[in-house]
């Protein structure tokens, strides 16, 4: 993928996406799970407001300010006549409180906020058939247990990336193929393993703990009672002796992997690209446990004062030849099947995984943790997110 300073310099800021990006392995909420409010989508569509207010990451609603070449904010406007104005959000917890606010009427929410919008009636249900484009999202993003709930789309999809392992192939010998390089086997790159810094990363390592303990019988590494937790908390207190640096800022890993710093970690394809292009010998996949990985999803504001403006972006963003802008300069896999056919690379959805499902059944996509146990135990009370958070800056020390 080509970067051009512009971008470079919108990453720096868009990966404070580091704590964002989202969802589950697709499992829904089951009986005691999510019971969110009766909200109605809305049958038709009125008159365009003339103006929409958008939350949304860094890199998600570009009007050329950053780059006179990076536009598809202005084309819509003439389009429409609605009128943009997005706030950029550094986390998903300003997203869910900008959100509670009444002010904004559309998120570009990721799975680790989806839930929380859902459940607390901030998002509404969307009427998929007022959103053409949502015909050609890819099957593999629809009805996902971080944006959907009893069958029922509560956003469209924007795009989805998956965590990978990256390594140094010079200084990491034999090649891995699984996360135990970054756990039980850590000590062997002891100061040089890097990891992600945030809450969710503890869904890395129930992942692995799933493959690798069976006897916690963690199905899903969203829904973890307090044993599994725990389990997942110990293992990465223990991985917190040989991390070298936790990473969220993505330019901050490429120097890492270029200088020698960190020479095993997570990474993301976008990134794995970037530090290729730069020289280090590194190599990044998925591991045989499988992976963690995240998927953003417009969702409309149950106090939307625009909703036909809001429908009009939803439908704009993810329009075949938008969505491929805005996946080539983000660096994510589009939502959009024919945006392939339009990308400026014409191999970056091979790159990208865009259109392999069977990739993407081994990623468990980012979700928000719960009471309600996601994988539809009613026996026990799981972990919920507010405890993740708590655990993380145990984890840091």
């Amino acid at each position: 993928m080509r970067f051009t300073p512009a971008w470079k310099a919108a990453a720096a800021a868009a990966v404070l996406l580091a704590a964002t990006a989202c969802g589950s392995s697709g499992t829904e909420a089951g009986p005691g799970g999510l019971n969110p409010p009766d909200l109605q989508a809305p049958a038709k569509l009125g008159a365009p407001e003339g103006q929409v207010n958008l939350i949304a990451w860094a890199g998600y609603v570009e009007d050329g300010s950053n780059d006179p070449k990076v536009n598809w904010v202005g084309d819509f406007e003439k389009q429409t006549g609605c009128q943009v104005h997005s706030k950029v959000a550094a986390s998903s917890d300003e997203m869910v409180k900008l959100m509670k606010t009444g002010e904004y009427d559309a998120v570009s929410a990721s799975g680790d906020a989806s839930l929380r919008l859902i459940a607390s009636g901030d998002a509404a249900p969307v009427n998929t058939a007022l959103v053409p484009n949502y015909k050609d999202i890819f099957s593999g993003l629809k009805n996902g247990a971080w944006n959907s709930v009893d069958g029922k789309m509560y956003g469209i999809p924007h795009g989805r990336g998956a965590n990978l392992l990256m390594y140094n192939t010079q200084k990491v010998s034999p090649a891995p193929t699984s996360w135990s390089a970054v756990f039980d086997g850590a000590a062997k790159y002891k100061g040089h393993v890097t990891a992600y810094d945030s809450p969710i990363y503890i869904a890395d390592a129930a992942l692995y703990l799933k493959a690798t303990k069976p006897e916690l019988k963690i199905e899903n590494p969203y829904a973890l009672d307090q044993k599994q937790f725990d389990a997942a908390v110990d293992l990465l207190k223990k991985q917190n002796a040989n991390v070298g640096e936790y990473w969220s800022d993505y330019l901050k890993e490429v120097s890492a992997f270029k200088s020698g710093d960190s020479v095993v970690g997570t990474t993301w394809q976008v990134i794995a690209n970037l530090t290729a292009d730069e020289g280090a010998k590194v190599k990044a996949f998925v591991p045989k446990e499988g992976s963690t990985g995240w998927s953003d999803t417009w969702m409309v504001s149950a106090k939307a004062k625009h909703p036909t403006c809001a429908y009009k972006w939803l439908d704009w963003i993810v329009s075949p030849k938008v969505n491929a802008e805005v996946a080539e300069y983000f660096g994510e896999a589009p939502a959009n099947s024919k945006a392939c056919t339009v990308t400026s690379d014409k191999n970056f959805c091979t790159v990208y995984h865009a259109a392999d499902e069977a990739y993407w059944k081994n990623i468990a996509f980012w979700n928000t943790p719960i009471e309600q146990c996601l994988d539809g135990r009613t026996d026990v009370k799981c972990v919920p997110y507010a405890k993740w958070v708590q655990a993380w800056t145990e984890i840091k020390g």
